[in-house]
C-alpha cells in the first residue's frame, strides 16, 4: 500500500497549500495583462500606504541576480525589467497580513505600459532566423537537423508519396494541486522554503544567485504535490516568496488560484508540422521529409531539450534508410512552454502516425500491417544512428493488440453510452464506430549528455527490537508512486519488512528531476546501490558473529547458502549503525550532432501501442471513445497497481489532447485560463481500459525496469484520431479535434498527387 495513500483518500494529506505557521504573511504577484509591452512607469507607492501591507517589491528589490533559467539559460528575469514578453509575467509582489489585503494592494500598483505587436506566429520566426524583423523577443532557441542518407534520390525511387501538414495545439499539465509554498526566513540570514517541486536540487541553483545567497543558506524541503507532469520542473513562486520573506523578516506563503496557475507554469509546445514519406508499393519506407516547429513562447526553459527530443524521435520507431528531418524550437510572445509529460515526442507521434495511416489508405494495407513491416526491433537504428541494442518487439505488440477482442457494439437503451451522454442529442442515429491505432516511441532519462544521477542515503539500525531501514533521497514524489518503489526496493535488498522513507529535501544529495520517467530507474538504482552497500557491512558483521562467509538476508534472518537461517538480522546488527550513500549513474549519452542530428542520444528507449474504438455523431461532431486498448513493454514490473495506473493516467491525458484539452490563444492573450473552459477528461470521458503488460528486461537498468509513465501519452492521441478518422473519413490534421472539425470535414486523401 501507498505511504501516502490513506491520508490522500481521507483528506488528512498536506499539501503545499496546506502550509501554515503562526505570524505568517500572504505573498501576492502582479502580472502583465499584455503579451508585449515596454514598462514606462512604476508607481508603488498606494498599495505601500494600504493598512495591512507590509512590503511591495519590484526588480529593483531583486538581492541577487535578477535572471534565472531552467536549462542553464538564465533568461527568465524574476520580475520584469522594463518591459514584459508574455501575458501574466510577474511585474511586482506583494506581501501583506491577509491574502485579501494582498490581493487588493496588487490593484493599487500603477504600471503605466507602451503596448507592442506581440510575435505570435512561429513560422514567422522560422522565416527571419535572425529576429531582426521580430525582435524584441523572435528568434531560434535550437534548430536540431537530422540527415540520413539521401532524400532527394529516395524521391525518385518512389513508388508512393503521402504528405500532411499537422498541427498541436498548447495541452496544459492541468495538475489539480495549484503552485504554493512556504519561505521562512533564518537566523544565519539564509531562507527555509517548502514548495511543491518536481527537483529540489536544480530550483535551489537557481534560486540562490538571485536571492544574493550561498546554495547552503537556501535549504529546501519538498511539500505535498498534487500533481506535477512537468508543470513543476519550472519555478514559479519559489524566488517570490523567498524575497518577500527576507525583505519582512517573516514567514510568507505564496498560493495561486486556478486562474494565476494557468499564467504561472510552462505549458506543452504547440507544434506545427510538415510530413512527407516515399514508399515502394507495398508498404516499405523509403524516406522522410519532415519540418517541426515548436513554439516555446517567451523564455526558454525546457524548449532545447524538447526540440532535441522532437528531431530525435520525429520518424518514431520504424526503420526509414534516408531521413531529413528540421527541427526548430522558437521564441514568440505567447505563453512560455516547457516540460509536460511525453516531452517533444507528443507532438511529433500525433504528425508521423497520422503519416502511417496516409501511408496504409495509400498502398491499400491494413494500418496494423503497415506498421509491423517497418517495425524497428533489437539491432534497428533511430533517425540519430543510436543502435536499439534492448529488446525492441514492436511486432509482436502490434499483434498482441490488433488479435484482443473488440468492444461491444454499444448499449443505445442508455445514452450515457453514445456521443453527447446526457445532453441526448441521439438515441443511435447518425452514430459510426471506428477504430485507430497508435505506436509510440518515447526516451527514457535524461539525454543528450548531461551528466543524470541520483543520490540515496540508507540507514538501517534496530529501533523498538526491530530492524528498520530509513531511505533518504531529494526525489520528488509527485504522485507517481515513488515511494512506494524505494520501499519495495529497500525490502527486498535488506530483508526486512520495516522501512521508513524520510522526507525529501535537500540534506542529501540531488536526486534529479522527476520527470522523463526517470526515478523508478535512477532514485530506484541509487537506493539498490545504498542498499547492496548497506547489507554488505551487514553480513560482514555476520560473518565476524558467526564465523562464515556464505551468508545473504531473507525474511528477517541472516541465511547461510547451505545451513539456511542462522539468526535474525536485528542479533547481527547489535547496537550498531550502518549508513551508506550511493550515487547512481546511467550509461553514458551524447548530445546530437549540430549538422547531422547523429549520436547515441537516449539512455533508453520505450515501447507502447494503442487501439481506439470511438463512437462518433457525424451530423454534431460529437466523440465517444468507447475503449483504449494498449500494449506496452516496461522490462520488469516493480509495482503493478502503480504501473497500471500510470498507463491509465497517461492514456487519460492522451485522450484529452485527443479531443478536448487546448488552452486557447488568440494574439498572446489566453482566453481560457479556468477549468470552466479548459476542459480536462473526466471518469465519464474516460473509457475501459484493456492492457497487456510484457516484461523484456533491459540489461543496462536496474532490475531490467523501464520507465513506464510517459509512453502511453504519446500513442493514445493518434490512436483516438485514427478511430475518430475511420468512422467519419474526415481528414483531422489537428488536435485537439473539435465537433466542428468533423462536422465540416473534407474526406481524407487515399493518395497524394
Amino acid at each position: 500500500m501507498r505511504p501516502d495513500g490513506t491520508l490522500k483518500v481521507t483528506g488528512e494529506f498536506a499539501y503545499a497549500s496546506d502550509l501554515w505557521t503562526d505570524g505568517m504573511l500572504w505573498g501576492a504577484t502582479l502580472r502583465s495583462p499584455h503579451p508585449r509591452a515596454v514598462i514606462r512607469s512604476v508607481d508603488i507607492g498606494p498599495a505601500l500606504a494600504m493598512p495591512g501591507v507590509r512590503a511591495v517589491l519590484t526588480h529593483e528589490d531583486v538581492p541577487g541576480r535578477k535572471m534565472f533559467g531552467l536549462d542553464g539559460t538564465a533568461d527568465q528575469p524574476v520580475l520584469a525589467i522594463g518591459e514584459v514578453r508574455h501575458e501574466g509575467e510577474p511585474v511586482a509582489l506583494v506581501a501583506a497580513d491577509h491574502p485579501e489585503a494582498a490581493r487588493r494592494a496588487l490593484a493599487e500598483i500603477a504600471i503605466g505600459y507602451e503596448v507592442l505587436e506581440p510575435v505570435t506566429d512561429p513560422r514567422a520566426v522560422i522565416a527571419d532566423p535572425d529576429g531582426s524583423k521580430v525582435q524584441p523577443r523572435g528568434g531560434i532557441a535550437r534548430y536540431q537537423p537530422v540527415r540520413v542518407g539521401d532524400v532527394d534520390a529516395a524521391r525518385a525511387e518512389a513508388e508512393v508519396v503521402v504528405s500532411g501538414e499537422f498541427e498541436v495545439g498548447i495541452q496544459d499539465q492541468a495538475f489539480l494541486g495549484p503552485e504554493a509554498g512556504l519561505a521562512i526566513p533564518a537566523e544565519d540570514g539564509g531562507v527555509d522554503l517548502h514548495v511543491s517541486t518536481q527537483w529540489i536540487h536544480n530550483d535551489r541553483r537557481q534560486i540562490a544567485p538571485c536571492l544574493g545567497l550561498a546554495e547552503d543558506r537556501v535549504r529546501m524541503t519538498l511539500a505535498g504535490v498534487g500533481g506535477a507532469f512537468g508543470g513543476r520542473e519550472d519555478l514559479s513562486m519559489q524566488i517570490h516568496a523567498a524575497m518577500l520573506a527576507l525583505h519582512t523578516g517573516e514567514p510568507v506563503k505564496m498560493s495561486y488560484d486556478r486562474y494565476e496557475s494557468f499564467f504561472g507554469h510552462v505549458h506543452r509546445h504547440p507544434a506545427r508540422m510538415r510530413y512527407e514519406y516515399g514508399a515502394t508499393s507495398g508498404g516499405r519506407l523509403l524516406y522522410a521529409d519532415v519540418e517541426i516547429v515548436l513554439d516555446g513562447g517567451a523564455y526558454t526553459s525546457s524548449t532545447r531539450a524538447v526540440t532535441g527530443n522532437a528531431a530525435s524521435l520525429g520518424v518514431g520507431p520504424y526503420e526509414i534508410p534516408n531521413i531529413r528531418i528540421d527541427a526548430y524550437g522558437v521564441y514568440t510572445n505567447n505563453p512560455p512552454c516547457g516540460a509536460m509529460r511525453g516531452f517533444g515526442a507528443v507532438q511529433a507521434c500525433f504528425a508521423y502516425e497520422s503519416m502511417m495511416d496516409r501511408l496504409a489508405a495509400a498502398c491499400g494495407l491494413d494500418p496494423v500491417e503497415v506498421r509491423r513491416r517497418n517495425a524497428v526491433s533489437q539491432g534497428s537504428r533511430l533517425a540519430t544512428g543510436q543502435v536499439i541494442d534492448s529488446p525492441a518487439p514492436l511486432a509482436d505488440m502490434l499483434a498482441r493488440l490488433a488479435a484482443m477482442p473488440p468492444p461491444d457494439a454499444a448499449d443505445t437503451s442508455d445514452i450515457r453510452n453514445l456521443p453527447g451522454g446526457a445532453a441526448q442529442s441521439t438515441r443511435g442515429e447518425g452514430v459510426a464506430r471506428g477504430v485507430g491505432y497508435g505506436v509510440g516511441i518515447k526516451n527514457i532519462c535524461f539525454s543528450e549528455g548531461l551528466d543524470d544521477l541520483s543520490t540515496a542515503r540508507v540507514r538501517l539500525e534496530v529501533i523498538g527490537g526491530a530492524a528498520t531501514a530509513l531511505v533518504h533521497t531529494a526525489a520528488a514524489e509527485v504522485g507517481q508512486g515513488l515511494v512506494t518503489v524505494q520501499a519495495q526496493i529497500a525490502r527486498t535488498e535488506l530483508g526486512i519488512g520495516d522501512v521508513v522513507i524520510a522526507p525529501a529535501d535537500d540534506r542529501v544529495g540531488d536526486a534529479g528531476s522527476s520527470s522523463a520517467s526517470r526515478q523508478s530507474y535512477m532514485s530506484g538504482g541509487a537506493v539498490k546501490a545504498a542498499c547492496e552497500a548497506v547489507r554488505a557491512a551487514l553480513l560482514a558483521r555476520a560473518a565476524a558473529r558467526y564465523g562464515r562467509a556464505d551468508l545473504g538476508v531473507a525474511d528477517g534472518e541472516i541465511v547461510s547458502r547451505t545451513d539456511g537461517p542462522l539468526g535474525t538480522i536485528e542479533d547481527a546488527l547489535g547496537d550498531a549503525v550502518i549508513e551508506e550513500t550511493r550515487e547512481y549513474r546511467h550509461r553514458p549519452t551524447t548530445a546530437m550532432d549540430p549538422a547531422t542530428g547523429q549520436g547515441t542520444t537516449h539512455t533508453q528507449l520505450a515501447l507502447c501501442v494503442h487501439r481506439a474504438v470511438v463512437d462518433v455523431d457525424v451530423e454534431l461532431g460529437l466523440v465517444k471513445v468507447v475503449e483504449l486498448a494498449a500494449v506496452q513493454d516496461v522490462g520488469k514490473v516493480i509495482n503493478r497497481v502503480s504501473l497500471e495506473g500510470q498507463i491509465h493516467g497517461g492514456s487519460a491525458q492522451g485522450l484529452g489532447l485527443a479531443v478536448l484539452e487546448e488552452i486557447v490563444v488568440s494574439g498572446g492573450l489566453v482566453r481560457n485560463p479556468s477549468f470552466t473552459d479548459y476542459l480536462i477528461p473526466t471518469i465519464l470521458d474516460m473509457p475501459p481500459m484493456r492492457l497487456d503488460i510484457l516484461e523484456n528486461p533491459d540489461p543496462a537498468a536496474p532490475y531490467g525496469l523501464r520507465g513506464a509513465g510517459e509512453p502511453p501519452t504519446l500513442s493514445s492521441t493518434p490512436a483516438i484520431v485514427a478511430a475518430i478518422r475511420d468512422a467519419t473519413g474526415a481528414a483531422l490534421t489537428r488536435v485537439p479535434v473539435r465537433p466542428e472539425h468533423i462536422a465540416l470535414a473534407r474526406p481524407e486523401p487515399a493518395r497524394d498527387p
